[in-house]
């Protein structure tokens, strides 16, 4: 990865990072630390914010989840970036795609986030970034 490059962060490597117990969780320290060492500037969206949220709020508890809400929310962590209509028209369109079978509509409209916004690198642990065309880290 180049230095300062942006980076997207999916809803897998929020959660391995927050729940030591997560089978990813010291790959996911790994990778948060190469980014950090590059000095990446990252970036995640309001609907992985809301997927991460839950899953930390339903699988930990509600105060991991509102933990991790906090870490994320301090200046200078990571952009958020907003989720916009014509988001969630475009990501449609990668359901019609075979490669791409058991997309969740998170990750669609990640793409066409990432895609708007001209980021190419993810720190993601599903398969469908890189599928879709998105170089993961590590």
């Amino acid at each position: 990865m180049r230095q300062r490059e942006a980076a997207f962060v999916d809803s897998g490597a929020w959660i391995a990072l927050a729940l030591s117990r997560d089978p990813l969780h010291t790959q996911a320290r790994e990778h948060w630390e190469i980014l950090q060492s590059a000095g990446a500037r990252l970036h995640t969206s309001i609907p992985v914010i809301i997927e991460t949220f839950t899953f930390l709020d339903r699988n930990a508890n509600r105060d991991v989840a509102l933990t991790w809400k906090g870490s994320i929310y301090r200046p200078g962590i990571v952009k958020i970036l907003p989720c916009e209509s014509r988001d969630l028209d475009q990501s449609w369109e990668y359901f019609r795609r075979k490669d791409l079978h058991k997309l969740s509509a998170v990750d669609a409209t990640s793409f066409t986030i990432m895609k708007r916004a001209r980021i190419r690198l993810a720190f993601a642990f599903d398969h469908h970034f890189a599928v879709a065309g998105f170089r993961l880290v590590g």
